[in-house]
């Protein structure tokens, strides 16, 4: 993992704009902040979700036969899967995928009491790329769950090879997806700006992470964390902003910034239902159903994948 980091880190680093890919905010501390950012009144996406997917999960539950084996992309803390296994008959198997390995296996460990009938598989992999199941499906077939707004922050065109991919790992099954339709510049503010001061922590953990692992020598004291609202398409971006001019260490190479210039650590992209539904499409994926929040504002998308 640390070569793999170091040479994204430098790739992004020696680019013009700077960036950070988003998938390094993911070890086990940002992991833990993000799960506190969920429980921020100012982060609407879980709001939202946790409101519609008991009705999702009792919907899907009857299009599922007993013995499905549910799949997680991103399964993080697995408090959200507790609504889908409670609501399914009979899960023989769950199956979280997730790039923090640390974070996942103390999730399974807190979540497997409480199911001692289904069978509890970790998987520590970096999802946006091709991965192979370590257990057959069950006698229900498959299920997959990639909830929140995680497939936002890919761009739409590696939000398209995600499908693709989540097809062939998945094989013929049913896909349960959030993806977030909020427009509002308002609430997106506050959400990725604020959720209170959390985000701040869990982008600059990503410089943390560049000391602690790959020896570099960032001051995290000289950046703040600032968001932009974008169009064409609607997405924020968020970035670490350098208060003044400074010169960094990582590897063999020294990282130069100007006051005021920015390292963009992520992207959170926007979809209206339709929009995301053309996408799925693109992708192999028959939309099946739909559930919104507040008109659009969150979706859950059911998907479909035929042999």
């Amino acid at each position: 993992m640390s070569d793999e980091f170091l040479r994204d880190a430098l790739a992004g680093l020696t680019a013009e704009p700077k960036s950070l890919p988003g998938k390094y905010l993911w070890d086990e501390t940002g992991s833990d902040l993000f799960d506190r950012i969920c429980h921020s009144a100012d982060y609407y996406p879980t709001i939202q979700e946790t409101a519609l997917l008991p009705q999702a999960a009792a919907d899907v539950a009857r299009l599922v036969a007993p013995g499905v084996t549910v799949v997680e992309f991103g399964s993080g803390a697995s408090r959200k899967i507790r609504t889908l296994l409670d609501a399914l008959p009979d899960p023989s198997a769950y199956v979280a995928i997730d790039i923090s390995g640390e974070y996942l296996e103390a999730a399974i460990r807190r979540l497997a009491p409480d199911y001692p009938g289904i069978a509890m598989v970790p998987v520590c992999a970096d999802y946006s790329k091709p991965v192979r199941l370590p257990i057959s499906a069950g006698p229900g077939g498959v299920l997959g769950f990639y909830p929140g707004t995680s497939i936002g922050n890919l761009e739409p065109r590696e939000a398209g090879l995600f499908l693709e991919r989540a097809r062939q790992t998945l094989g013929p099954s049913l896909f349960l997806v959030g993806a977030d339709g909020t427009s509002d510049p308002e609430r997106l503010q506050r959400a990725y700006g604020a959720a209170d001061g959390l985000m701040a922590a869990f982008h600059g953990n990503m410089l943390t992470r560049l000391n602690r692992e790959l020896g570099a020598d960032f001051d995290r004291d000289n950046f703040r964390h600032d968001i932009r609202l974008c169009h064409d398409p609607l997405r924020v971006e968020a970035r670490l902003v350098a208060t003044r001019a400074a010169s960094y260490r990582l590897g063999d190479r020294t990282i130069t910034l100007a006051a005021a210039e920015g390292i963009r650590t992520d992207t959170s992209h926007k979809y209206t239902a339709d929009a995301f539904r053309t996408l799925a499409a693109a992708s192999g994926w028959t939309p099946r159903a739909l559930w919104q929040a507040e008109g659009g504002s969150f979706n859950l998308h059911l998907l479909q994948a035929e042999a």
